[in-house]
């Protein structure tokens, strides 16, 4: 059975309108969610494995307010494999039942002092580190996609007006994507901030990339878990990557459910 159909049978009366992918941090959105089905991706062909801790390996289905959603809990990164497409098949799936939005979510490193361990920051645009695309090899014009607003102004205007009326402070910025899964040196963060890069991180760009070749708007945040290298004396690992993003998930993820469930869709 295709996964289309495993989901179709699982949940016949839901047709999602926005697709979430959860990052480190933003684990605790699925507690906001009503009427939830919970599909392990072992069950969905063509679906990655989680092989990351701190991401689930889950498609949970239900809504947040009266809002339809699917959310995808974990993703595949490209330093898992190498290959940077992982994500392909969950977005088609979810494109054919429905979604027309993706709001995804990651942790990343700060490279402004003034945005310090657990802000968020609202994407605005990213730098595509690697240079690498999960377009190569795809046939058609349609590959050659136009990123000038890869991150929706109309979603950010709305993720702010959202964060402004609960008086939470949101970062906008733009994020650096490095491949991984080592950190960056901190001669790399000086370069990053010489670019103009805010924060960093090892995934997102791809799906954006990903997500605008189907046709979806995309809506992006991240939890700042750490400073970058060199500009602390923090320990840098991904158990403190976990940690930080622990301890500041309850309200991130209530931030999240409150911009979705009030996203007027289609």
């Amino acid at each position: 059975m295709n996964a289309i159909d495993t989901i179709r049978q699982r949940a016949p009366n839901l047709q999602p309108r926005i697709a979430v992918v959860l990052g480190s941090g933003w684990g605790g959105l699925t507690d906001h969610l009503s009427d939830a089905i919970q599909i392990p991706y072992s069950e969905l062909a063509g679906f990655p494995q989680a092989g990351v801790a701190g991401h689930g390996g889950s498609l949970w289905l239900g809504h947040l307010g009266a809002q339809p959603v699917a959310v995808l809990s974990g993703r595949q990164h490209g330093y898992e494999s190498g290959a940077i497409d992982g994500m392909e098949v969950p977005f088609r799936v979810l494109q054919a039942l429905g979604c027309h939005t993706l709001v995804q979510t990651n942790a990343a490193g700060s490279l402004r002092p003034d945005m310090p361990p657990r802000s968020l920051m609202l994407l605005s645009d990213h730098l595509n580190l690697p240079q690498r695309s999960p377009l190569v090899g795809v046939d058609g014009s349609e590959r050659f996609v136009n990123m000038v607003d890869a991150y929706d102004s109309a979603l950010r205007a709305h993720a702010q007006h959202v964060a402004k009326a609960q008086g939470a402070t949101l970062f906008e910025g733009v994020y650096a994507w490095a491949f991984g899964p080592q950190f960056e040196t901190p001669a790399e963060i000086r370069m990053l901030r010489l670019l103009g890069a805010d924060a960093v991180g090892m995934s997102t760009v791809p799906e954006t990339i990903l997500a605008r070749y189907l046709g979806l708007r995309v809506l992006a945040l991240s939890f700042i878990t750490n400073l970058g290298a060199g500009m602390s004396a923090e320990d840098l690992s991904h158990a403190h990557t976990l940690q930080q993003a622990q301890l500041g998930s309850a309200a991130a993820s209530q931030l999240l459910a409150d911009m979705i469930s009030s996203l007027r869709t289609k």
